[in-house]
Protein backbone atom coordinates (compact mmCIF):
# COMPACT_ATOMS: atom_id res chain seq x y z
CA UNK A 1 0.00 0.00 0.00
CA UNK A 2 1.61 3.47 -0.71
CA UNK A 3 0.64 6.22 1.24
CA UNK A 4 0.88 10.23 1.39
CA UNK A 5 0.44 11.73 4.19
CA UNK A 6 -0.37 14.93 3.96
CA UNK A 7 1.06 17.28 6.87
CA UNK A 8 3.40 15.52 9.65
CA UNK A 9 2.46 16.99 12.68
CA UNK A 10 1.14 15.86 15.90
CA UNK A 11 -1.41 13.82 13.88
CA UNK A 12 -0.11 13.05 10.51
CA UNK A 13 3.13 12.18 11.74
CA UNK A 14 2.26 9.55 14.46
CA UNK A 15 -0.45 8.06 12.11
CA UNK A 16 2.28 8.28 9.09
CA UNK A 17 5.26 7.01 11.44
CA UNK A 18 2.88 3.94 12.55
CA UNK A 19 2.17 2.77 9.23
CA UNK A 20 5.85 3.42 7.75
CA UNK A 21 6.91 1.46 11.18
CA UNK A 22 4.21 -1.26 9.94
CA UNK A 23 6.51 -1.26 6.77
CA UNK A 24 4.13 0.06 4.34
CA UNK A 25 5.36 2.79 1.72
CA UNK A 26 4.57 5.93 3.21
CA UNK A 27 5.69 9.62 1.38
CA UNK A 28 5.62 12.59 4.08
CA UNK A 29 4.89 16.06 3.14
CA UNK A 30 6.09 18.74 5.75
CA UNK A 31 7.99 22.12 5.64
CA UNK A 32 10.21 23.93 7.81
CA UNK A 33 12.45 22.53 10.56
CA UNK A 34 10.23 19.90 10.51
CA UNK A 35 11.22 18.62 7.21
CA UNK A 36 15.21 19.42 6.92
CA UNK A 37 14.39 16.50 10.13
CA UNK A 38 13.39 14.56 8.68
CA UNK A 39 15.66 14.38 5.95
CA UNK A 40 18.67 14.28 8.13
CA UNK A 41 16.94 12.34 10.88
CA UNK A 42 14.03 10.32 10.08
CA UNK A 43 11.26 10.59 11.94
CA UNK A 44 11.02 9.51 15.99
CA UNK A 45 7.32 8.59 17.95
CA UNK A 46 8.26 9.28 21.61
CA UNK A 47 5.98 7.50 24.41
CA UNK A 48 6.84 7.21 28.12
CA UNK A 49 4.25 4.22 28.06
CA UNK A 50 4.94 1.90 24.78
CA UNK A 51 8.43 3.00 24.32
CA UNK A 52 10.03 5.02 21.51
CA UNK A 53 9.17 4.37 17.46
CA UNK A 54 12.22 5.23 15.60
CA UNK A 55 12.33 5.25 11.61
CA UNK A 56 16.14 6.05 10.63
CA UNK A 57 14.98 7.11 7.56
CA UNK A 58 11.83 8.24 5.73
CA UNK A 59 10.20 9.68 2.51
CA UNK A 60 9.43 13.07 2.99
CA UNK A 61 9.23 16.18 0.55
CA UNK A 62 7.85 19.58 0.58
CA UNK A 63 6.01 18.96 -2.62
CA UNK A 64 3.22 16.39 -2.93
CA UNK A 65 3.03 17.17 -6.63
CA UNK A 66 6.78 14.91 -6.87
CA UNK A 67 5.05 11.66 -5.60
CA UNK A 68 2.64 10.17 -8.14
CA UNK A 69 -0.77 8.15 -7.56
CA UNK A 70 -1.02 6.70 -4.02
CA UNK A 71 -3.56 3.99 -2.78
CA UNK A 72 -3.85 6.43 0.33
CA UNK A 73 -4.20 10.01 0.96
CA UNK A 74 -3.58 10.97 4.80
CA UNK A 75 -5.06 14.26 5.49
CA UNK A 76 -3.69 15.87 8.54
CA UNK A 77 -3.17 19.73 7.80
CA UNK A 78 -5.05 22.42 10.28
CA UNK A 79 -8.47 23.18 8.67
CA UNK A 80 -7.31 26.61 7.48
CA UNK A 81 -5.14 24.82 4.66
CA UNK A 82 -7.54 21.95 3.81
CA UNK A 83 -8.25 23.85 0.52
CA UNK A 84 -4.74 24.42 -0.27
CA UNK A 85 -3.87 20.81 0.47
CA UNK A 86 -6.46 19.05 -1.63
CA UNK A 87 -5.17 21.02 -4.62
CA UNK A 88 -1.99 20.23 -4.06
CA UNK A 89 -2.43 16.38 -4.09
CA UNK A 90 -4.63 16.34 -6.77
CA UNK A 91 -2.25 14.29 -9.06
CA UNK A 92 -1.80 11.64 -6.31
CA UNK A 93 -5.47 11.10 -6.31
CA UNK A 94 -6.62 8.24 -8.77
CA UNK A 95 -10.10 6.27 -8.98
CA UNK A 96 -9.39 4.37 -6.58
CA UNK A 97 -7.20 6.54 -4.45
CA UNK A 98 -8.92 6.97 -0.78
CA UNK A 99 -8.76 10.33 0.80
CA UNK A 100 -8.65 9.99 4.24
CA UNK A 101 -8.98 13.16 6.68
CA UNK A 102 -8.22 12.58 10.34
CA UNK A 103 -8.91 17.01 10.79
CA UNK A 104 -11.41 18.25 13.17
CA UNK A 105 -14.90 19.28 12.55
CA UNK A 106 -17.24 18.21 10.07
CA UNK A 107 -16.91 20.71 7.12
CA UNK A 108 -13.17 19.20 6.41
CA UNK A 109 -14.83 16.19 4.07
CA UNK A 110 -17.15 19.11 2.22
CA UNK A 111 -13.92 21.07 1.42
CA UNK A 112 -12.18 17.80 0.45
CA UNK A 113 -15.42 16.45 -1.81
CA UNK A 114 -15.19 20.22 -3.65
CA UNK A 115 -11.82 19.89 -4.67
CA UNK A 116 -11.02 16.15 -5.12
CA UNK A 117 -15.07 14.24 -6.40
CA UNK A 118 -17.28 13.16 -4.03
CA UNK A 119 -16.21 9.41 -4.72
CA UNK A 120 -12.35 10.07 -3.72
CA UNK A 121 -12.81 10.64 0.13
CA UNK A 122 -13.63 8.52 3.19
CA UNK A 123 -14.88 9.66 6.81
CA UNK A 124 -12.65 9.30 9.43
CA UNK A 125 -12.01 9.90 13.11
CA UNK A 126 -8.84 10.03 14.79
CA UNK A 127 -8.18 9.93 18.56
CA UNK A 128 -4.42 10.31 20.00
CA UNK A 129 -2.92 12.77 21.78
CA UNK A 130 0.22 14.00 19.86
CA UNK A 131 1.96 17.21 19.51
CA UNK A 132 5.33 18.12 17.41
CA UNK A 133 7.81 18.18 21.01
CA UNK A 134 10.86 19.34 18.56
CA UNK A 135 11.54 18.77 14.78
CA UNK A 136 11.48 15.31 13.56
CA UNK A 137 10.22 14.16 16.76
CA UNK A 138 6.45 13.50 18.01
CA UNK A 139 5.55 13.02 21.23
CA UNK A 140 2.65 10.72 22.35
CA UNK A 141 1.21 11.27 25.59
CA UNK A 142 -0.57 8.27 26.60
CA UNK A 143 -1.83 4.90 24.75
CA UNK A 144 -4.97 5.98 23.06
CA UNK A 145 -4.46 5.29 19.32
CA UNK A 146 -7.78 5.15 17.85
CA UNK A 147 -9.23 5.52 14.15
CA UNK A 148 -12.64 4.94 13.23
CA UNK A 149 -13.16 4.92 9.44
CA UNK A 150 -16.13 4.32 6.90
CA UNK A 151 -17.32 4.81 3.14
CA UNK A 152 -20.60 7.87 3.46
CA UNK A 153 -22.67 5.26 1.65
CA UNK A 154 -21.48 2.54 4.88
CA UNK A 155 -20.65 0.20 2.08
CA UNK A 156 -17.59 -1.67 2.79
CA UNK A 157 -15.15 -1.36 -0.27
CA UNK A 158 -12.34 -3.34 -0.66
CA UNK A 159 -10.13 -0.09 -0.21
CA UNK A 160 -11.56 0.62 3.54
CA UNK A 161 -10.79 -3.16 3.94
CA UNK A 162 -7.68 -2.68 3.30
CA UNK A 163 -7.00 0.60 4.87
CA UNK A 164 -8.42 -1.29 8.20
CA UNK A 165 -5.81 -4.02 7.79
CA UNK A 166 -3.40 -1.33 7.55
CA UNK A 167 -3.79 0.54 10.61
CA UNK A 168 -4.87 -2.61 12.57
CA UNK A 169 -0.74 -3.48 11.75
CA UNK A 170 0.36 -0.84 12.60
CA UNK A 171 -1.16 -0.99 15.63
CA UNK A 172 -4.07 1.42 15.43
CA UNK A 173 -7.48 0.42 17.14
CA UNK A 174 -8.95 0.76 13.73
CA UNK A 175 -12.83 -0.38 13.28
CA UNK A 176 -14.53 0.32 10.16
CA UNK A 177 -17.91 2.17 11.34
CA UNK A 178 -21.27 2.15 9.30
CA UNK A 179 -22.87 5.42 9.53
CA UNK A 180 -19.74 7.58 9.35
CA UNK A 181 -21.46 10.79 9.39
CA UNK A 182 -22.96 9.91 12.99
CA UNK A 183 -19.16 9.39 14.08
CA UNK A 184 -17.82 12.86 13.05
CA UNK A 185 -20.64 14.33 15.05
CA UNK A 186 -20.24 12.45 18.00
CA UNK A 187 -16.60 13.93 18.38
CA UNK A 188 -17.34 16.86 17.25
CA UNK A 189 -20.21 17.60 20.29
CA UNK A 190 -17.67 17.49 22.80
CA UNK A 191 -14.88 18.83 20.74
CA UNK A 192 -16.72 22.26 19.94
CA UNK A 193 -17.95 22.14 24.28
CA UNK A 194 -14.30 21.70 25.34
CA UNK A 195 -12.45 23.88 22.40
CA UNK A 196 -15.15 26.87 23.28
CA UNK A 197 -15.02 26.44 26.93
CA UNK A 198 -11.59 26.48 27.56
CA UNK A 199 -10.52 28.78 25.43
CA UNK A 200 -12.92 31.60 26.00
CA UNK A 201 -12.64 30.83 29.95
CA UNK A 202 -8.77 30.34 29.62
CA UNK A 203 -9.26 27.30 32.24
CA UNK A 204 -9.26 23.48 32.00
CA UNK A 205 -12.18 21.62 31.64
CA UNK A 206 -12.05 21.05 35.88
CA UNK A 207 -13.45 24.05 37.09
CA UNK A 208 -15.75 25.01 34.01
CA UNK A 209 -17.95 21.94 34.77
CA UNK A 210 -17.40 22.47 39.04
CA UNK A 211 -19.01 26.00 38.05
CA UNK A 212 -23.28 26.06 37.64
CA UNK A 213 -23.11 28.46 35.70
CA UNK A 214 -19.85 28.06 33.41
CA UNK A 215 -21.42 24.44 32.83
CA UNK A 216 -24.38 25.32 32.03
CA UNK A 217 -22.44 27.56 28.93
CA UNK A 218 -20.67 24.20 28.12
CA UNK A 219 -24.02 22.18 28.14
CA UNK A 220 -25.40 24.74 25.63
CA UNK A 221 -22.39 24.71 23.25
CA UNK A 222 -23.12 21.09 22.76
CA UNK A 223 -26.80 21.32 22.73
CA UNK A 224 -26.56 23.59 19.87
CA UNK A 225 -24.18 21.27 17.96
CA UNK A 226 -26.25 18.48 18.55
CA UNK A 227 -29.71 20.30 17.35
CA UNK A 228 -27.82 21.47 14.23
CA UNK A 229 -26.26 18.03 13.36
CA UNK A 230 -29.68 16.82 13.72
CA UNK A 231 -31.52 19.38 11.53
CA UNK A 232 -29.14 17.88 9.15
CA UNK A 233 -30.15 14.22 9.40
CA UNK A 234 -27.50 13.15 11.62
CA UNK A 235 -28.44 10.35 13.96
CA UNK A 236 -27.60 11.61 17.21
CA UNK A 237 -30.09 11.19 19.90
CA UNK A 238 -32.00 14.30 21.51
CA UNK A 239 -30.36 14.01 24.77
CA UNK A 240 -26.73 13.65 23.34
CA UNK A 241 -25.67 16.90 24.84
CA UNK A 242 -26.34 15.78 28.15
CA UNK A 243 -24.38 12.05 27.66
CA UNK A 244 -21.27 14.16 26.67
CA UNK A 245 -21.67 16.42 29.75
CA UNK A 246 -21.73 13.71 31.73
CA UNK A 247 -18.44 12.36 29.68
CA UNK A 248 -17.17 15.44 30.40
CA UNK A 249 -17.34 14.78 34.13
CA UNK A 250 -14.70 11.83 33.95
CA UNK A 251 -12.26 13.32 32.02
CA UNK A 252 -9.10 14.60 34.18
CA UNK A 253 -9.71 18.12 35.54
CA UNK A 254 -6.48 19.25 34.49
CA UNK A 255 -7.85 18.30 30.40
CA UNK A 256 -8.05 21.02 27.96
CA UNK A 257 -8.19 21.69 24.39
CA UNK A 258 -5.51 22.24 21.69
CA UNK A 259 -7.55 25.45 20.60
CA UNK A 260 -6.81 26.98 23.89
CA UNK A 261 -3.05 25.94 23.88
CA UNK A 262 -3.07 27.72 20.60
CA UNK A 263 -4.43 31.07 22.32
CA UNK A 264 -1.81 31.07 25.03
CA UNK A 265 0.80 30.61 22.34
CA UNK A 266 -0.48 33.39 19.76
CA UNK A 267 -1.03 30.41 16.90
CA UNK A 268 -4.19 30.32 14.87
CA UNK A 269 -7.62 28.78 16.05
CA UNK A 270 -9.69 26.56 14.43
CA UNK A 271 -12.33 28.40 15.78
CA UNK A 272 -14.11 29.24 12.30
CA UNK A 273 -14.46 25.51 11.93
CA UNK A 274 -15.74 24.85 15.57
CA UNK A 275 -17.79 26.88 17.06
CA UNK A 276 -18.29 29.13 13.69
CA UNK A 277 -18.84 26.15 11.56
CA UNK A 278 -21.67 25.45 14.14
CA UNK A 279 -22.68 29.00 13.53
CA UNK A 280 -22.73 28.80 9.69
CA UNK A 281 -24.22 24.97 9.78
CA UNK A 282 -27.03 26.61 11.79
CA UNK A 283 -28.12 29.50 9.36
CA UNK A 284 -27.89 26.85 6.47
CA UNK A 285 -30.03 24.54 8.26
CA UNK A 286 -32.09 27.47 10.22
CA UNK A 287 -31.43 26.32 13.94
CA UNK A 288 -30.22 29.09 16.35
CA UNK A 289 -26.82 29.42 17.61
CA UNK A 290 -26.39 32.24 20.14
CA UNK A 291 -23.81 30.85 22.31
CA UNK A 292 -21.60 29.29 19.67
CA UNK A 293 -21.92 32.61 17.64
CA UNK A 294 -20.84 34.39 20.79
CA UNK A 295 -17.73 32.15 21.53
CA UNK A 296 -16.58 33.01 17.63
CA UNK A 297 -17.40 36.79 17.84
CA UNK A 298 -15.16 36.29 21.78
CA UNK A 299 -12.31 34.82 19.79
CA UNK A 300 -12.26 36.42 16.22
CA UNK A 301 -9.56 38.62 16.83
CA UNK A 302 -7.44 36.58 17.72
CA UNK A 303 -8.21 34.09 15.01
CA UNK A 304 -5.19 35.00 13.20
CA UNK A 305 -2.54 34.58 15.79
CA UNK A 306 -0.03 36.97 17.39
CA UNK A 307 2.59 36.60 14.59
CA UNK A 308 -0.04 37.84 12.12
CA UNK A 309 -0.98 41.13 13.29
Amino acid sequence: MKILVMGSGGVGGFYGGRLAHAGFDVTFVARGAHLEAMRERGLVIENEVQGDIRLPRVKVTDDPATVGPVDVVLIAVKLWDTETAARAVKASVGPNTAVLSLQNGVIKDDILRTELGDAAVIGGVGYVATRISRPGVILQTGALQRALIGEYDGRRTPRVEALLEALVRAGIQAEIVPDIRRTLWEKYTFLVGLSATTTTIRMPIGPIRSNLQTRAFLLEIMKETVAVGRALGVALPENYAEDRLRFADSVPADMTSSMHHDLERGSRLEVEWLSGGVVQLGVKSGVPTPTNRAVWDILVLHAQGRREH
